[in-house]
């Protein structure tokens, strides 16, 4: 028998609606928001593919929270890693409620700097440096060399 668990969800996709910022009473920054995702299925005997939109409702907190707030809004793609999270509460009638969420661990930009308009050089949701996509790789010359290596 195994014990092997795993949760870990990677999401691309794009805002439905503006990310809204919110805190705790303890003063913890939140964030709450959908991401439409597109799936591809087939259909029909002639098996023409086509595709649906999924849209996965998604929780992130403290820097993360602030970083998506910050630099994201509807319509905005959105790459997002986390796990599955479920919830369940009693309703005014007495009937049990269930919601499934994604709680983000991290955020990265997808949209070039063109297309979202956005700064190059923004903190990760750990303080790091992440940068959107910054066009062409550097050009490296190649060193030959005519030495033997020694292993």
């Amino acid at each position: 028998m195994s014990n092997l668990n795993l949760n870990k969800v990677v999401l691309c996709g794009r805002l439905t609606a503006d990310p809204e910022l919110k805190q705790t009473q303890n003063g913890i920054a939140v964030v709450s928001f959908t991401l439409a995702v597109n799936r591809r299925f087939t259909r029909g005997a002639d098996g023409q593919g086509n595709s649906q939109a999924d849209f996965i409702n998604c929780v992130a907190w403290r820097q993360t929270a602030e970083f998506i707030s910050r630099y994201f809004h509807k319509g905005s793609s959105l790459c997002v890693t986390g796990s599955i999270q479920t919830r369940t509460w009693t309703d005014n009638t007495g009937a049990k409620r269930y919601a499934t969420d994604v709680v983000v661990d991290e955020a990265m930009f997808v949209d070039s700097r063109s297309d979202s308009n956005q700064s190059s050089y923004v903190p990760d949701a750990y303080g790091s440096p992440s940068f959107s996509n910054m066009g062409e790789a550097p050009n490296f010359e190649e060193v030959k060399t005519d030495d033997d290596l020694p292993f």
